[in-house]
């Protein structure tokens, strides 16, 4: 089996190449320097010369509040790029997993999102990722629509990277209390997309870790972790302010992972001792 990961540079595709190397599975990690999934011709050349069984789809334009002013990179990144790689993977009679995100729900009510829930994007990268994986759909059969939410892992910058840093420093921060979720670390997420390629159970999934919580939960485990006395001041959505609208109920069901047979990730205060004992 060969696997190509696209994102390598990022969070989850440098965790999802670790696994795979770990495994003795043939693979290679690609970004931006290796091929522009925007550009059709480019990413024909480059998939087809490593002619994959498997291509896992880690690369996206993440910047929730950038996209909002910058929707014509975002919506290349995010809806050709994939629709792309799809259209090689049919011609290679290969595997695609595209990862999406809790953003494509539009986060009202406090109900677990099914995967075959109505969606309803609230912003512009919510909006591009669901035409992302509309154009996996549209294009290939063997797909596996995985979303996650609040991620964090080894490489790259994160939402418990920022916390750790500025907490050291600060008496106290205020984080919003009134968005709800699950955290998602890449190192547990990874394993069971590994696991996921090696079979032919395609279909959409949710995979977030285990357990729900706030932001200012979220942040309070964090700094309890750490060590750290820094007050976590509980404010709203619209007390704290941002630029993109953000779903307030990112709850989303694991059935689907259940139905098939995939373990479900740990709890994420699990998840999250490990990953801070990691960097140290």
């Amino acid at each position: 089996m060969k696997v190509l990961v696209t994102g390598v540079k990022g969070q989850l595709g440098y965790d999802v190449v670790k696994v795979l190397k770990s495994r003795n599975i043939d693979c290679l990690g690609a970004d931006i320097e290796e091929f522009d999934i925007t550009d059709a011709d480019m990413t024909r050349k480059f998939i087809s010369d490593y002619n994959p069984d498997v291509v896992v789809h880690c690369s996206a334009y993440t910047a929730v509040d950038n996209a909002e002013d910058n929707i014509d990179i975002c919506r290349a990144v995010n809806v050709n790029g994939p629709e792309n790689i799809a259209k090689v993977c049919r011609e290679l009679d290969c595997k695609m997993i595209y990862i999406s995100t809790d953003y494509v729900f539009p986060g009202t009510g406090d109900k677990f999102y099914e995967v075959d829930d109505p969606t309803g994007p609230l912003g512009q990268y919510g909006m591009t990722k669901l035409d992302g994986e509309k154009a996996v759909m549209a294009n290939l059969d063997k797909y596996f629509i995985v979303r996650i939410s609040w991620v964090f892992g080894i490489n790259g910058n994160n939402f418990v990277k920022t916390m750790l840093r500025v907490g050291k420093d600060r008496d106290e921060l205020n984080v919003v209390y009134d968005q709800i979720g699950s955290p998602t670390y890449t190192a547990d997420l990874s394993v069971l997309l590994c696991n996921m390629l090696e079979t032919e159970k395609y279909g959409i999934y949710h995979a977030t870790n285990e357990g729900i919580c706030s932001w200012a939960d979220f942040t309070e485990e964090i700094f309890k972790i750490a060590g750290y006395d820094t007050k976590v001041n509980r404010v709203t959505t619209e007390e704290y302010g941002a630029k993109a609208p953000r779903p307030k109920n990112s709850r989303m069901s694991k059935k689907s992972l259940d139905d098939a047979g995939f373990a479900r990730l740990p709890d994420w205060k699990d998840a999250l001792a490990r990953y801070i004992k990691e960097i140290g």
